[in-house]
């Protein structure tokens, strides 16, 4: 078996042990299924009944943003069970075994991306249920979920490196937070960017959190004509920009995040 079949069958074996974690992992399951719910039921009874949009309900418009807002913060899970790993020497015992260095990254992001690709169905089942509708062409609407997945993927990558770099299940926690939150509310997940102060709105036009809900809610059909299109670039162009962020993102922390790794396993 040659170095890249060895890499991906071992990749499978982590990321099966991985998803039976998450099935025996009462917690992870409800982070997974009922923390979205609530997200949806929230932000659009809440937030809803207070924003009015010309030419569409805020409900419609809002859900792309909590998806993306959704798939941030469970990034952090990544991240999270590789500090936890570290910290019980599970990654002292993959060294002794004779498997991938890859391997565990692999197969820690493919699990996660299982839990986002939960996750999402969740938020769209009961969005529908709330009054969400998809408005775009059946095409669309399945590049606007696979766009959202890769994306997750990616950022999966970054929250692992960030991980490794820390190593510690609570300064990981402290880090993540401090830099999600800004990074979804910087955005026009919840309001038009436009609405925003100078520099605010320069941040958020140009934050690829902002690009992925653009995107998002053109594939899904989510627009107003009564709202002006954005002026920023990356807006204008906002599927190819976001697919773009997500190739950048993975050349950039994928190798990134297996150097740390190997650094860690080494010490």
């Amino acid at each position: 078996m040659n170095a890249l079949n060895l890499a991906v069958a071992d990749g499978i074996t982590i990321a099966k042990r991985n998803a039976l974690k998450i099935r025996r992992a009462p917690d992870l399951l409800g982070g997974v299924i009922m923390l979205p719910t609530v997200f949806v039921l929230l932000f659009t009874f809440v937030f809803g009944s207070m924003v009015d949009l010309p030419g569409i309900s805020y409900g419609e418009y809002l859900l792309p943003g909590i998806f993306v807002m959704t798939i941030v913060t469970s990034g952090q899970i990544t991240g999270y069970t590789l500090t936890l790993d570290l910290q019980k020497g599970i990654f002292d015992r993959f060294r002794t075994l004779p498997m991938s260095p890859s391997a565990v990254l692999t197969g820690q992001t493919v699990s996660d991306v299982i839990m986002n690709v939960t996750s999402i169905v969740t938020m769209a089942l009961v969005g529908l249920l709330v009054g969400w509708r998809i408005n775009g062409s059946p095409m669309e609407a399945v590049l606007g979920f696979l766009m959202l997945i890769l994306f997750s993927y990616a950022f999966s990558w970054v929250t692992a490196t960030v991980a490794l770099a820390l190593r510690t299940p609570e300064v990981f926690n402290n880090v993540a937070t401090i830099l999600s939150f800004p990074l979804v509310f910087l955005s026009n997940a919840f309001v038009d960017s436009a609405r925003l102060p100078g520099p605010l709105r320069l941040i958020a036009e140009w934050n690829p959190v902002s690009t992925l809900v653009q995107g998002a809610r053109e594939l899904f059909g989510n627009t107003s004509p009564a709202i002006p299109r954005p002026t920023a670039w990356p807006l204008q162009h906002a599927v190819p920009v976001s697919l773009l962020w997500s190739v950048v993102l993975l050349v950039v922390f994928v190798p990134l995040a297996t150097r740390l790794y190997k650094r860690a396993v080494s010490r």
